[in-house]
């Protein structure tokens, strides 16, 4: 029997570019149900989301982690993921939405590899983090969406101000378990020793410099052969490393790198199907539609089509109604 193949939906939220970051309905708790769904989804933002009760699992691509009560879930934009509570029980939630990008540009340097946690790959990020363990990303989550359901006086600089704080915490949590490559470059051995680093994390960080270049570079035309290069690696052991890390060979991550873009532009601009086939890095539209379509087991068209019939005004935006979601708690 053939595998069935997985099917991706892309969630769009019309953050406001001035102020980039949305508290779903103003903090009221939503309920997560322990229906599955049977598809992945993925955002064109960050996700932050802070477990108030219950316990359940999150799905990546050939990962199951488990959530519990105040974990904090951190989701990288354009990672494919869902969530499901336990059997027969719910779990209820806050979420912030940010764009990092527009909501600290003139802060960090984040078109820098330096605090970038939009672009690492989802076999080098820890996706969940404990509140025993990172009691200050709670304490800083929780008043950021204080400041955001309140809107005292000054609550915009306020809400920066924290989220700041909070990024960088989150940044640091991932350093400090050695799953981000900042300006330093690679940890040192002692370090390794030090985190009791598995030969596959030390990999993992081997084809960071490759993950990042794909991020920035997906629209151009490279081989595999360029990448291994990279990596200090023959095209061999290049190709048998990063298949044992990210489950596909290079060049698949590459054209889903293309593709997850193609359906942010499609679903968030008026241009041509030719026009963003070019503008991610493919020569021919056939080329374009083939790998789409294997991907996203839909067509470019149909896929504009469906979002644009899932379009609400930015004032009615929600996502209850994808399975697995019911509408918040008041």
């Amino acid at each position: 029997m053939p595998k069935t193949k997985q099917i991706i939906e892309y969630r769009k939220y019309n953050l406001d570019h001035s102020f980039p970051v949305m508290l779903l309905l103003d903090g009221k708790e939503w309920e997560i149900s322990d229906t599955p769904s049977e598809r992945l989804h993925f955002h064109d933002c960050m996700e932050i989301g802070l477990c108030l009760r219950g316990t359940g699992s999150m799905k990546f691509r050939g990962e199951t982690l488990r959530f519990q009560e105040e974990d904090i879930t951190v989701i990288p934009e354009n990672i494919p993921h869902t969530t499901c509570s336990d059997p027969g029980t719910s779990s209820y939630w806050s979420f912030l939405m940010i764009n990092p990008r527009g909501f600290f540009k003139g802060i960090l340097p984040i078109t820098n590899r330096e605090y970038n946690l939009s672009s690492l790959s989802l076999e080098t990020f820890r996706f969940i983090l404990h509140q025993d363990e990172y009691p200050e990303v709670s304490s800083l989550l929780r008043s950021a969406m204080r400041e955001l359901t309140q809107k005292r006086a000054g609550y915009e600089v306020c809400a920066k101000g924290l989220l700041l704080a909070l990024y960088i915490e989150i940044y640091r949590a991932e350093e400090d378990a050695g799953l981000v490559s900042g300006s330093a470059g690679l940890p040192s051995e002692s370090k390794n020793e030090r985190l009791n680093m598995s030969p596959s994390c030390d990999n993992r960080l081997v084809i960071a410099p490759v993950l990042d270049y794909i991020t920035q570079n997906y629209m151009q035309q490279f081989t595999v052969e360029d990448l291994a290069e990279m990596c200090h690696m023959s095209d061999t052991h290049f190709r048998r490393i990063f298949r044992e890390i990210m489950n596909m060979a290079p060049l698949d991550y590459l054209h889903n790198t293309r593709i997850t873009r193609a359906c942010i532009l499609l679903g968030s601009t008026q241009k041509s199907i030719l026009e963003i086939s070019e503008q991610v890095g493919y020569h021919t539209l056939s080329s374009f539609n083939r790998h789409f379509q294997q991907i996203m087991n839909t067509t470019p068209r149909d896929f504009r089509r469906d979002i644009m019939l899932q379009e609400k005004p930015v004032q009615e935006t929600t996502i209850y109604e994808y399975s697995g979601w019911v509408e918040p708690q008041v």
